[in-house]
């Protein structure tokens, strides 16, 4: 009978502790504006179903009057820069570029697929953005301090 000896498995990253680092702090600056974005949208769907308003600078009034910046409703208003349709646009995109973040670190650290969903769900869900971001961060950090020995790539 052959006695099997049990050896600790090695924590490999499929990059260096440099590229870690770089890939989590553009993950951090992508989760913060990707909040403040979701924050700023969901005041913006808020105002637009509730009060039926949406924010526009310029264009002109159907009474004539030209409009600076202001809430106003759609159908009063012609020309003009539609804010609130912006803020839509910039999150959807912002949110594109903060799942290429998201999905560069997760490669980089190895880590099961859930946690990839999990961390894609912070730029869509209010507030927890900032929450998975700072408990993203903590832990890359903690994994790279404890395994100094994984710096190799393969």
């Amino acid at each position: 009978m052959t006695e099997q000896t049990s050896t600790p498995k090695v924590r490999r990253f499929a990059g260096t502790p440099a590229q870690i680092r770089s890939s989590a702090t553009f993950y951090k600056v992508l989760a913060y504006a990707t909040g403040v974005m979701l924050l700023l949208l969901c005041a913006e769907m808020a105002i637009k179903y509730f009060l039926h308003l949406e924010l526009f600078i310029g264009g002109t009034l159907l009474d004539g009057s030209s409009n600076a910046v202001g809430l106003v409703n759609r159908a009063d208003i012609t020309d003009g820069f539609n804010v609130s349709l912006a803020i839509l646009i910039v999150h959807g995109w912002m949110y594109v570029i903060y799942l290429l973040a998201d999905f560069r670190l997760w490669s980089l650290m190895r880590w099961p697929f859930s946690r990839f969903i999990t961390i894609a769900l912070g730029g869509v869900v209010p507030l927890l953005s900032f929450y998975m971001e700072k408990k993203v961060h903590g832990e890359v950090e903690r994994e790279l301090a404890s395994h100094p020995q994984a710096a190799k790539r393969y």
